[in-house]
């Protein structure tokens, strides 16, 4: 009774602080004609409506909770001088922006989107062009990234990002995003307990998705075409890679798949077609292969 009754205070407390959220519209003839100016009036869990439109702005920080919604795709231009959007807040939601024109640094990793130090986060239905790295998520957990289109134009490694970057974070999932043209398609560094799911990494310049030092992730129904390798799993251990296609990974070091210093892994389900190699397996052991095509 006494865990009923702390819960319905619970709910009541919740239901009164968002009842108090508002809505801010941001268009070029309003009151508010900024995305940095809209923030900067908008109180704990308001929603920022961006109307259709073209706005020239960087260095966008998101310092609150809040739900930040495009209508039709409204296009936020950094006119490659910098980061675009860096969310350091807790339970931020970004839904429906085109973001284009980051900076490119050969000493900094801007990003179009950037989350630091963030939990309870939503990125989705997002695109992004003309981009350095796409999605950068450092030191983050229990969010969700889905429904995102990332192009890049990349031509060679050391002047291009990544898609979709992890590092130390843990719990994020990854789901039904498109990655082009990039350095490598999704990228995790000391990143555990994350789900890679549904997913199409294509055309990128070095892997589709490349992984080291994280563990306990799973990587599901993915496809990785016509990279300069497919995937590159490195020092982790406790993987699940199911139902993935490999295909067309092709060149003169190239494979579907690398396994280097992997231990307790699970590969199964998973199509290899016209790569180089298909599996590449240097110092791993303990690795289940089964119900291969």
């Amino acid at each position: 009774m006494k865990k009923a009754i702390t819960s319905l205070v619970f709910f009541l407390l919740v239901s009164v602080l968002y009842s108090h959220a508002e809505t801010i519209k941001v268009c070029s003839s309003c009151e508010v004609n900024s995305i940095k100016e809209a923030i900067r009036l908008a109180k704990d869990h308001d929603t920022l409506y961006i109307t259709k439109g073209t706005y020239k702005e960087f260095n966008i920080v998101v310092n609150k909770p809040l739900t930040i919604i495009g209508e039709n795709y409204p296009i936020i231009d950094g006119e490659e001088q910098g980061e675009i959007f860096t969310i350091i807040s807790d339970d931020v939601t970004i839904d429906g922006l085109f973001i284009i024109n980051v900076g490119l640094s050969y000493t900094e990793d801007y990003a179009a989107l950037r989350i630091r130090k963030s939990k309870n986060f939503v990125i989705k239905n997002i695109v992004l062009e003309n981009l350095f790295f796409g999605i950068y998520i450092e030191k983050s957990k229990y969010g969700k990234i889905y429904n995102n289109k990332i192009i890049g134009d990349a031509l060679e490694e050391h002047s291009s990002g990544n898609g979709i970057q992890l590092w130390y974070s843990h719990h994020i999932e990854i789901e039904n995003n498109f990655t082009q043209g990039v350095r490598d398609g999704i990228y995790l560094e000391f990143s555990d307990d994350c789900l890679i799911r549904n997913n199409v990494s294509t055309n990128n310049l070095r892997y589709g998705l490349h992984f080291m030092f994280s563990n306990d992730d799973v990587y599901d129904g993915n496809t990785f075409e016509k990279n300069g390798a497919g995937v590159a799993v490195m020092f982790s251990k406790n993987i699940k890679m199911h139902n993935n296609i490999f295909r067309k990974n092709w060149g003169s070091a190239s494979y579907g798949m690398l396994l280097k210093e992997i231990n307790d892994a699970e590969i199964s389900g998973n199509t290899f077609e016209a790569n180089t190699i298909g599996i590449n397996i240097e110092g791993s052991n303990r690795i289940i292969y089964k119900k291969g095509h």
